[in-house]
């Protein structure tokens, strides 16, 4: 054997190693979220999926589901620090970024960290804030960071967040504005649980105890491996040709945007690294389409009319588009 294809060969070894242990630190995750939330798998795998590929995700559901047990479980099972933010009409952006307090001792400002300076943040019911106080997420979820009085700070890395809103039909909630829905990687519902689930929930033990089974290097190192898994040009063809395929419906009005393209790409990746593989398959793209687009994507009025979904109009997109074979 060359040493070159023995290079190659080792150097794949060693990627397999690496999405093996990524599929089994999801896999850990799963056992211990599922101690505590008693929602349906695909459920915890999409909130997993958001953590190991570096995509915030946003949760549309009615208040009692358990988004708040799904957040906390994530974040003990994972050993990030946590924060939960209670929004609020009258909360101001200082309330979540942080502030200068003036400190008559030191006859000086000091800045005093928001809740927002946690490893995994729960954002409860967003969309019950202003617009101006959704705003400053914007910079938190894109880069990073905050930016207060002009300073600018680094937020903690890994810096994960779960979003939750109720439904627009409910009083005394705000619309999200485009720009932050385009900026949360993935969006889905948790719905009710079925009847065997309910009974389990009354027989479930209240002081049931999450083990941190990983840490935030153990989450980083699980990103970058994310990050590293392989696309090949037929899948991002395939992912470009879905993207702008929401962009030429009459379903649709607004279409996906390019970021959509970026994110679809990254959930795929981290769908593949939780089965153990360093590759992207089609399949992969399609099964996380329905979390990575709907909620980036604006029907018609004729759609609207007729109580079109989003989830139905993306269906509609993938069915009119060719599956690459031999990949």
């Amino acid at each position: 054997m060359p040493i070159q294809h023995f290079q190659k060969f080792i150097q794949r070894g060693r990627h397999m190693e690496n999405q093996n242990k990524t599929a089994d630190l999801a896999q850990s995750l799963r056992n211990e979220i599922s101690k505590s939330f008693k929602g349906s798998d695909s459920t915890i795998d999409f909130s997993i999926l958001g953590l190991l590929a570096s995509l915030h995700v946003l949760i549309e559901d009615v208040p009692g589901v358990g988004k708040t047990t799904l957040a906390k479980a994530l974040s003990q099972a994972a050993g990030l620090s946590f924060s939960r933010i209670q929004f609020t009409p009258d909360m101001l952006p200082g309330d979540v970024l942080g502030m200068n307090v003036w400190v008559p001792s030191k006859n000086e400002f000091v800045y005093k960290e928001g809740p927002i300076h946690s490893e995994c943040i729960l954002a409860d019911e967003l969309n019950r804030t202003s617009p101006r106080t959704q705003s400053a997420f914007l910079e938190a979820m894109q880069e990073g960071q905050v930016t207060v009085d002009g300073v600018t700070r680094n937020l903690p890395d890994p810096f994960f967040m779960i979003a939750t809103q109720n439904p627009l039909s409910f009083t005394g909630t705000f619309q999200l504005p485009e720009a932050e829905l385009d900026r949360f990687g993935l969006s889905f519902s948790i719905g009710y649980p079925d009847e065997d689930v309910e009974i389990s929930i009354l027989e479930k033990k209240s002081d049931v105890k999450i083990t941190a089974i990983a840490d935030a290097d153990t989450i980083r190192k699980a990103r970058k491996i994310v990050n590293e898994t392989k696309v090949s040009p037929a899948v991002q063809r395939y992912i470009i040709e879905i993207i702008r395929g929401t962009r030429d419906n009459p379903l649709i009005q607004l279409g996906a945007s390019p970021r959509a393209a970026v994110f679809l790409q990254q959930a795929a990746k981290g769908k593949a690294s939780m089965e153990g593989r360093d590759f992207v398959m089609p399949e992969d793209v399609g099964a996380v389409c329905s979390v990575v687009l709907p909620h980036r994507i604006i029907l018609s009025p004729a759609a609207r009319l007729e109580n079109t979904d989003t989830r139905d109009a993306v269906s509609e997109v993938l069915s009119k588009i060719q599956i690459p074979a031999g990949v």
